[in-house]
């Protein structure tokens, strides 16, 4: 296999078992939503995204949240797909869709809710709210989508300006964080960070995995194929060992990579998308130095 559509293999792996993966995308919009309801809202927790800065902007004009999440998802999925296209909207366009709705949607059940979830101390309920919000993330993310927002500007940023993805996320969320900072007062920022930790704990160690990083170890009938998708479409480095099967005694080469737990689905999907015989084992990474890495090279997007 000499020449690989990349385009049409992202395709492929878009739409593999899309029923299955819109039904807990269903269910991580769903929880996340009453989360925002029930905790955020009422509360004045701001943890980033339009979300957060949708409760800024009601606390300082009165305007709906509800409104002004359907007016960002609009401007937002408009401006990603002037600056960075049609296939990278693809992914973000169903949740920045679905979550507003079910905003909306979930109001009756989270004024319910509020009634019998009433606790003797803040932190409990911040500890509550973190836990779910984790969780909530957690299934959206696992299944290779993301409800738009605050990962739309991350990725503009990420492609014009040059900064990696985890920093343009982390400078824009900790923008909306002061502000509601100065909005709330310190104390609601502190819980607000201490959610974010909780958040980020929650996807990484029980959802998605217990560390930053992915190593793949691979063995492919289709070694080029595969290391042109991984150097030229994946835009990271690759290490690639001779190798000499203990069965067979037939020679070639494993290729070595490590890949950013966010990316895990989409380069697992992709190398089976070239070849679906494909033999691979994937360890988690607790520290990865040097190289070229996607997570170092600056216009990784």
């Amino acid at each position: 296999m000499d020449f690989i559509d990349i385009k049409k293999i992202k395709e492929l792996v878009n739409r593999k078992n899309f029923l299955l993966r819109f039904m807990f995308l269903l269910s991580g919009v769903t929880l996340l939503a009453l989360v925002y309801n029930v905790f955020f809202l009422p509360n004045d927790l701001v943890t980033g995204g339009t979300s957060g800065l949708a409760i800024i902007i009601h606390k300082l004009t009165g305007l709906n949240p509800q409104l002004f999440l359907y007016l960002t998802s609009i401007i937002l999925i408009v401006i990603s797909f002037i600056f960075l296209g049609k296939e990278e909207t693809t992914n973000t366009i169903l949740g920045s869709i679905l979550y507003p709705l079910m905003v909306s949607a979930t109001v009756p059940l989270a004024n319910f809710l509020r009634i019998y979830l009433v606790f003797d101390s803040f932190l409990v309920l911040v500890l509550i709210t973190g836990l779910l919000y984790g969780v909530a993330n957690g299934i959206i993310y696992k299944v290779g989508f993301t409800t738009g927002g605050s990962d739309i500007l991350m990725k503009i940023v990420n492609k014009y300006a040059q900064i990696p993805e985890g920093k343009s996320v982390l400078y824009i969320n900790s923008i909306i964080i002061i502000l509601g900072g100065f909005t709330f007062g310190l104390n609601k920022m502190i819980y607000s960070i201490i959610i974010l930790v909780l958040n980020s704990v929650i996807i990484d160690r029980i959802l998605i995995g217990i560390s930053s990083s992915k190593l793949f170890f691979i063995y492919t009938k289709e070694t080029k194929a595969v290391r042109d998708f991984i150097i030229n479409d994946f835009k990271s480095g690759v290490t690639m060992l001779d190798t000499k099967g203990g069965y067979r005694e037939e020679s070639g080469y494993l290729l070595m990579c490590v890949v950013p737990t966010n990316d895990y689905y989409y380069f697992k999907e992709t190398v089976l998308a070239i070849d679906p015989t494909a033999f691979f084992v994937i360890n988690d990474c607790y520290e990865v130095r040097g190289g070229v890495s996607r997570a170092n090279l600056p216009f990784n997007s």
